[in-house]
């Protein structure tokens, strides 16, 4: 219709003049425009999610494994809560930043796992046998590669994409290039998807507050025919089915991704206890959905779901903090924040934080094709170039493909100057 109506007015103006006229329209219609201030308010509030939901659900983490966590055991929240600067699914992800603060968008892989070896924080699972690879001289993509790294399917990357969406308004086309980048060094197949998936509902919470259209909008982030894709098809359908039972549903998601071996077959543990990336992407997405938009709920609920309960919380509510921004969060989530604390492992405070994301967001607009505008009373616009996603190639764990045979030089092995890891998780 709108087509047929363009040509009427076309054809009216005369075709030289139309032309123009229609490209006009047609430019202005490929672009997003986010004020900066607005943008900085909405980053903010999506780190306060992170922040608050790790909190939250920290001290339930893999207390309820294939199961429902009772009500009466998530905490009472305290603001004192949201100062999470000693939490690994917090500043796990400020190295990537760190290196991009350092490097810019172009950097090459390589050099992010230099910077990803030299880390000095515990790690388990995927990042803990990927910093491992790293150290030995084994270099990305490999080091998150089956062959490897037996944890590549794992929620790694998963619980560290916020930060890719967060700098990324609009632009799911590099949340998807980030994970090609950072994922890659610990991640394969639906471990990487996972992150892909998380960063892209930031990227779309920027401009949208409905949880099914932010939940769509990650899917189209990764490879259709994955199984992580699967999972959040169903996650989406049966929503839709039990739009007010969010325990229905969980029934259904574990009937089908806990119980049946046919979706865990790279798992790392074939029993109650389940750090596979999709299931606790399904988590993540459940609160988004039945939280409805109260942060309470969205919190509670992706904790309630259980496994991972403290970073898939904290992904939940991060996005959905991201559609409020955090002037309009809820004062008992920001009244106790400590401005002065610092992340641990690096130097950052929560004010560095958000600086160093607008300063990544400004490149990151204008290396998109867009642009920063200045309205007539002198305020910045982003205006953001509106881009479909092109999801990574499919790849599964269960059947990959070959390894690169990439190895670090030995000039760039003696960059690598941490030590291996001695803490093991207990």
């Amino acid at each position: 219709m709108r087509r047929t109506r363009l040509g009427i007015v076309a054809a009216s103006i005369g075709f030289l003049g139309a032309s123009t006229w229609l490209a006009s329209v047609a430019g202005a219609a490929e672009f997003r425009r986010l004020p900066v201030a607005k943008y900085r308010d909405k980053m903010a509030g999506g780190w306060i999610g992170q922040m608050a939901g790790v909190g939250w659900g920290g001290p339930t983490e893999f207390h309820a494994k294939a199961q429902i966590m009772p009500a009466s055991e998530i905490p009472q929240w305290k603001p004192e809560m949201i100062n999470q600067f000693g939490q690994d699914d917090i500043y796990v992800e400020m190295t990537f930043l760190r290196t991009l603060e350092l490097y810019g968008f172009d950097v090459p892989i390589r050099q992010a796992g230099i910077d990803f070896a030299n880390s000095g924080y515990p790690l388990w699972h995927a990042n803990r046998a990927g910093r491992d690879n790293l150290r030995k001289g084994i270099a990305p993509p490999d080091s998150g590669h089956p062959q490897f790294n037996k944890h590549a399917d794992d929620i790694d990357y998963q619980i560290e994409a916020d930060y890719s969406g967060l700098i990324a308004p609009g632009m799911p086309r590099l949340v998807i290039e980030l994970g090609e980048k950072f994922g890659r060094l610990m991640n394969y197949g639906d471990g990487l998807y996972g992150g892909q998936f998380v960063g892209g509902m930031y990227a779309e919470a920027f401009f949208q507050d409905d949880p099914v259209a932010i939940v769509e909008a990650g899917l189209k982030c990764i490879p259709a025919k994955s199984q992580y894709a699967e999972c959040i098809r169903d996650l989406l359908k049966w929503h839709a089915e039990n739009p007010d039972d969010w325990q229905k549903t969980w029934q259904l998601i574990e009937a089908k991704y806990q119980d049946n071996p046919a979706y865990r077959k790279f798992s790392c543990d074939k029993g109650a206890f389940n750090i596979d990336a999709k299931i606790n992407g399904a988590y993540i997405a459940m609160g988004v959905l039945y939280g409805k938009r109260d942060p309470d709920q969205t919190i509670v609920i992706s904790t309630r779901c259980g496994q991972d309960s403290d970073c898939n919380p904290s992904s939940a509510g991060g996005v959905l903090f991201t559609t409020i921004g955090k002037s309009k969060v809820p004062e008992r989530f920001t009244s106790a924040l400590n401005p002065t604390g610092v992340f641990s492992h690096t130097a950052y405070n929560f004010p560095q934080l958000v600086e160093v994301c607008e300063k990544l967001v400004r490149q990151a607009v204008v290396r998109g094709g867009g642009k920063i505008e200045k309205e007539a009373g002198g305020s910045e616009v982003f205006l953001i170039p509106v881009q479909p996603p092109k999801p990574s190639p499919l790849e599964q764990c269960w059947e990959p493909g070959l390894s690169a045979g990439s190895k670090f030089s030995e000039a760039e092995m003696k960059k690598i100057t941490a030590g291996s890891e001695k803490k093991q998780r207990q």
